[in-house]
């Protein structure tokens, strides 16, 4: 049976900087093709939705974008369940659309 890679997951705080998470992110879809990107709260998550924003702009001068599939998890934190945001990103090849 083939197993599948394992994924890189970044959790995003509500104290995260975007750029630094928005350049994690573009790393892990140039090197890996994919990356799962995990936020608890609200802060959180518009943290991690400004970086996937941001990353698309580190990503267009090598002529890529991303694609997101965004759903709620539950996490264990500290022996609690926490419900979280998941973001699945994968990098896609735009195609050019010719008149």
């Amino acid at each position: 049976m083939e197993t599948l890679p394992t994924v890189e997951t970044l959790r995003v705080s509500g104290k995260s900087r975007p750029n630094a998470v928005a350049g994690a992110i573009a790393a892990l879809l140039r090197a890996q093709g994919r990356a799962e990107v995990n936020a608890i709260g609200p802060a959180a998550v518009n943290q991690a939705v400004k970086a996937l924003a941001i990353a698309r702009g580190y990503l267009e001068g090598n002529g890529l974008d991303l694609a997101v599939q965004p759903a709620f998890i539950t996490l264990d934190v500290a022996d609690e369940e926490r419900t979280a945001m998941t973001f699945q990103v994968w990098v896609v090849r735009p195609t050019s659309h010719s008149p």
